[in-house]
């Protein structure tokens, strides 16, 4: 299968399938284009929750606020997955955790040799518009997810792993001369009593996704956030509908939410807040 995700909403995507279906039989799969527009960070953190669900896959990854300048298109072998996306970092979290330790092998796109992508009907403006442009570019400066990223994770899903260093595109290059996204981790005092963190992301629910591990809530009933005592609960129905809670989400971090409510709004929080940890001494 190849999936694909991006910030793109519509109808951008049904461009980047439709060069696939010329191109491979593959299983098409959508994790998301509702990434928060041009945030690296936030789309890092989510591939790397995401796709080590996913069996052995080629993985189509366009988050690229530097689309058309001078940054490298990847190709990243890590493990048994295959990532395809730009070199800014996107790709780095989820790599590590494919590889699980082991080594990750990295190859630049040469742009110049990919199989350029066409329309498949031909007319007259699509002739013009050939005849104007540089045959080593990809066909737009703007739209990479279609031009570069779609040809190479087409051709790469119908390539054995092992024979990835072969293809005509691609060129091998050392992982430390990537681009790397570091995720922020939180500080914890020696007696557990204090982290301090900062919010990751917040979903769609207006869930604040904290950096801080779940085990700072291990068996405590109350916790002060912010300076503000608030319960812990297992589950949002631990706490009455519209009552603030800190719980451990899916991923292992703590959050602070509203059950049935949205919890961002809520605590006053933003992506890159600080957010102060403590155990509550009196309910």
């Amino acid at each position: 299968m190849i999936t694909l995700a991006s910030d793109f909403g519509t109808p951008y995507p049904a461009a980047m399938k439709g060069v696939l279906c010329q191109r491979t039989d593959a299983r098409l799969i959508d994790v998301s284009h509702e990434f928060p527009r041009q945030d690296i960070r936030a789309a890092a953190f989510w591939l790397r929750e995401t796709l080590p669900y996913f069996p052995p896959a080629t993985h189509l990854i366009v988050v690229d606020p530097g689309v058309g300048t001078d940054r490298n298109a990847l190709v990243l072998r890590a493990g048994e997955h295959t990532l395809v996306g730009p070199d800014n970092g996107v790709l780095r979290p989820v790599a590590r955790q494919l590889t699980d330790g082991g080594q990750l092998e990295a190859s630049v796109i040469d742009e110049s040799r990919l199989e350029r992508v066409e329309p498949t009907v031909d007319s007259a403006r699509t002739q013009v518009a050939a005849s104007a442009r540089d045959d080593a570019r990809p066909a737009s400066n703007t739209f990479h997810g279609r031009d570069v990223f779609a040809p190479a994770a087409a051709a790469v899903h119908d390539t054995p792993l092992e024979a990835l260093e072969d293809c005509a595109f691609l060129e091998s290059v050392a992982t430390e001369m990537l681009v790397d996204c570091e995720l922020p981790t939180a500080t914890l005092e020696e007696d557990g009593a204090r982290a301090t963190g900062e919010v990751l992301v917040v979903d769609d629910f207006g869930n604040v996704i904290t950096n801080v591990p779940g085990d700072v809530l291990r068996d405590h009933e109350r916790v002060v956030a912010n300076g503000e005592a608030v319960p812990v609960g297992e589950t949002f129905a631990a706490v009455s509908p519209g009552e603030r809670l800190a719980t451990v989400g899916s991923h292992g971090y703590v959050e602070l939410d509203v059950n049935q409510g949205r919890g961002d709004e809520a605590f006053e929080l933003e992506v890159g807040d600080r957010v102060i940890l403590e155990t509550a001494v009196s309910p």
